[in-house]
C-alpha cells in the first residue's frame, strides 16, 4: 500500500529539483536564489493551509471506518467549501500578503526583484492548489493510494513539461517557472474533480448528479462544520509553526549571503525528496490507523503503526547512506555553480542526520492525523518550535551555517519526543473507559 505513495511524494520534491536544475543551470545566482526565496513564501502561505489536506483525511478515514458513505461524500463538500473560500481570498489579499511576506524576509535587492515577480504570478494558482490538497486528502483518507499516484503523477509531470518550456525553452526565467506551475495546478484541479466525483459515484451507489450527489442536510449541519473548523485550526496552528520554522531556518541562512541561500536551497531540495519518500509510510498509517480508529479496531490499529514504523526505519537508514554517498553527484546535477557545489557539498553530514532522525516524527504525525488529534499535535509542535529557536540562536551563533542545520536535527527530535508522550492517551480510545469520556 505505501510505494504508490512513496511514488506520489517523491514527485513532489522531484519537481523542485527540476526548476532549481533548470535555473541552476540557465540562470544566475540571482535566478536561483529568487526560486529560493518565492518558493519559501508559497511554502509558508499553502502549508498555512496544508489541514485541508490533512484536516479531510483524518475525518474521512474516520468516517470510512465507521462505514458512514453519506459522511464522507460530506466532508469531501464542506472541505470544498473552505478551500474555494480560501483560494479566493488569497487572490483578493495578494498586494498585502506580498509586501508582508517580502518585508519580513532578507535578500538582496536583485534577488528580491525577480522573486516579487515569481510570486505575483503563481498567486494566481492558489483556489485550484488548495482544492487539489482536499482531494488528495480524500484519497488518502480512502487509501486509495494509486489514485493519489495518477493525481500527482499528472500534476508534476504537466509542471515539469511546462517549467522547462518556459525557463529553459523560451528563457522566461523565474516568472516561466511560475506561470507553468499555475497551468498545471488549474488542469489538475479539474481532472481530479472530475475522477473523485465518478468514484464516489461508482463506490456509493448514488447519482450524479449535483442534488443527489452533496447530501445537503449533512452539509448544513453545524456541528459537523464546527468540528471541521475547529481541527482544521489546530492543524493550521501546528502546521504554521512547522513552516515558521522552515522559513525563519532559511531566513537565517540568508543572512551568510547569497551563496549561503543558494547552497541551504539545493540541500533542502534533497532533504525534501527524502521527507516525502518517508511520508509515503505515514501516509499509509493516517489512512489505516483513522479506519481502525473509527472501527474500534486496536488489533489492526497496533499492526498498522508497528509495520508501517519499521519500513520506515528501514528506509531512513537507506536514504542516510544514500546522501551520504551520492549527495555530491546530485548536487552537480543541480548546479554548475562551484561555489554553490563546496558549500552545498559540507551540508551533507548533517542531511543525513536529520534524515535519520526524521522518520518518528513523520509516523506519529500520520497517526495523530489519521486519528483527528489535532490538538495534541498543535501543543506538541509549539513546545518544539520553542526549543528550535534556542537551538538556533546558540548553534547558529557558535557554528554559523552548520550550527543552523544541526537546529534542524534537534527541531524533528524534540517534535518526535512531543507526540510520544501523547500516545497512551490514544490507545485509551479502545477501552472502555475512554469510549464512555469521548
Amino acid at each position: 500500500m505505501a510505494w504508490p505513495f512513496i511514488v506520489a511524494n517523491a514527485s513532489v520534491p522531484l519537481l523542485g529539483i527540476v526548476d532549481t536544475a533548470v535555473i541552476g543551470n540557465t540562470g544566475s545566482v540571482v535566478d536561483l536564489g529568487a526560486i529560493a526565496l518565492g518558493a519559501l513564501i508559497f511554502s509558508f502561505v499553502y502549508w498555512s493551509f496544508g489541514f485541508l489536506r490533512m484536516g479531510t483525511t483524518g475525518f474521512i478515514a474516520r468516517a470510512d471506518g465507521a462505514g458512514d458513505k453519506t459522511e464522507v461524500r460530506a466532508i469531501f463538500g464542506r472541505s470544498c467549501l473552505i478551500a474555494v473560500a480560501v483560494g479566493l481570498l488569497l487572490l483578493i489579499l495578494q498586494w498585502p500578503i506580498g509586501l508582508l511576506s517580502f518585508q519580513l524576509l532578507s535578500g538582496d535587492e536583485s534577488v528580491e526583484a525577480v522573486a516579487q515577480s515569481y510570486f505575483y504570478t503563481r498567486i494566481w494558482g492558489a483556489p485550484a492548489t488548495l482544492m487539489i490538497f482536499v482531494i488528495m486528502g480524500v484519497w488518502i483518507g480512502l487509501g486509495q493510494a494509486r489514485e493519489l499516484l495518477k493525481l500527482q503523477l499528472f500534476l508534476n509531470g504537466l509542471n515539469m513539461v511546462l517549467d522547462i518550456l518556459a525557463a529553459g525553452v523560451l528563457g522566461l526565467g523565474a516568472v516561466g517557472i511560475a506561470g507553468g506551475t499555475v497551468v498545471a495546478e488549474v488542469i489538475t484541479c479539474g481532472l481530479g474533480f472530475y475522477r473523485l466525483k465518478r468514484f464516489l459515484v461508482e463506490n456509493h451507489a448514488v447519482a450524479p448528479e449535483w442534488r443527489t450527489f452533496w447530501p445537503r442536510k449533512r452539509l448544513r449541519q453545524y456541528s459537523q462544520l464546527v468540528a471541521l473548523l475547529s481541527a482544521n485550526s489546530d492543524i493550521m496552528v501546528r502546521t504554521l509553526l512547522l513552516v515558521f520554522a522552515f522559513s525563519f531556518f532559511t531566513n537565517e541562512a540568508a543572512k551568510f549571503g547569497v551563496v549561503a541561500l543558494a547552497a541551504t536551497h539545493i540541500v533542502l531540495q534533497i532533504m525534501a525528496f527524502t521527507a516525502f519518500f518517508l511520508d509515503g509510510f505515514a501516509y499509509v498509517a493516517e489512512s489505516l490507523s483513522g479506519r481502525s480508529y473509527g472501527a474500534k479496531d486496536k488489533a489492526t490499529f497496533t499492526m498498522v503503526l508497528r509495520r508501517t514504523t519499521w519500513l520506515a526505519a528501514i528506509a531512513a537508514i537507506g536514504l542516510s547512506a544514500l546522501v551520504l554517498l551520492s549527495g555530491e553527484a546530485l548536487i552537480r546535477t543541480l548546479t554548475n555553480l562551484e561555489e554553490v557545489v563546496v558549500l552545498s557539498t559540507t551540508l551533507l553530514p548533517v542531511c543525513a542526520a536529520y534524515v535519520l532522525a526524521s522518520f518518528p516524527a513523520f509516523q506519529l504525525d500520520g497517526l495523530f492525523i489519521g486519528t483527528s488529534r489535532t490538538r495534541e499535535m498543535r501543543n506538541a509542535s509549539l513546545g518544539s518550535t520553542v526549543i528550535f529557536l534556542c537551538a538556533i540562536a546558540w548553534l547558529g551563533s557558535y557554528f554559523g551555517l552548520i550550527g543552523l542545520w544541526w537546529a534542524m536535527v534537534v527541531f524533528v527530535l524534540v517534535r518526535a519526543v512531543s507526540l510520544w508522550l501523547y500516545f497512551p492517551a490514544v490507545m485509551k480510545h479502545f477501552t472502555s473507559e475512554g469510549e464512555r469520556k469521548l
